[in-house]
């Protein structure tokens, strides 16, 4: 059997495929809070090549993404800064399922249950090619950055530290 034909049927996929994106299937061995780290060490690519997808919220629980490196943090008072608010912060678990229609862990940007405003950290772009949740846990897509932002429209920022 092919790895096409093992592709999981998430949402997150159907979108991929109906906008044409050529992607590659990144499975691994999920563990609960193992984060990028597990993940990349699994596949044997480097954790600033994981993009992890955060859905935070502000102070008036208006929510959105934050696409960030995997060895990466968010820089909450910069991203604040740059959305006009006070505060951001992460969303609760059950908050961000009901967002994304995903379970913390295989959030992926695509194919959200709502559309969110989405923030890219800038230096994604600078990389040849990513691996980015595909919207079930163990399991990445590896993409063009281009191309997430061709399907994302993202802001781009420079809030990593």
């Amino acid at each position: 059997m092919s790895a096409r034909a093992k592709t999981p049927s998430t949402q997150a996929v159907r979108v991929l495929r109906s906008a044409g994106v050529d992607f590659s299937d990144h499975f691994y061995a999920y563990e609960d809070r193992g984060g990028t780290r597990v993940s990349s060490e699994q596949l044997g690519v480097n954790e600033h090549q994981v993009v992890k997808t955060l859905v935070m919220e502000d102070e008036r629980s208006q929510a959105f993404l934050v696409l960030m490196h995997g060895d990466c943090e968010v820089s909450v008072k910069e991203l604040a800064r740059l959305r006009g608010v006070k505060t951001v912060r992460p969303c609760t678990p059950e908050t961000a399922q009901r967002h994304t229609g995903y379970l913390v862990g295989g959030t992926s940007p695509f194919g959200t249950r709502q559309p969110l405003p989405v923030y890219m950290e800038r230096s994604i772009l600078s990389l040849p090619r990513i691996h980015i949740n595909g919207g079930r846990r163990g399991y990445l897509v590896g993409i063009d950055p281009r191309e997430a932002v061709r399907l994302l429209q993202p802001v781009l920022v420079d809030v990593a530290v």
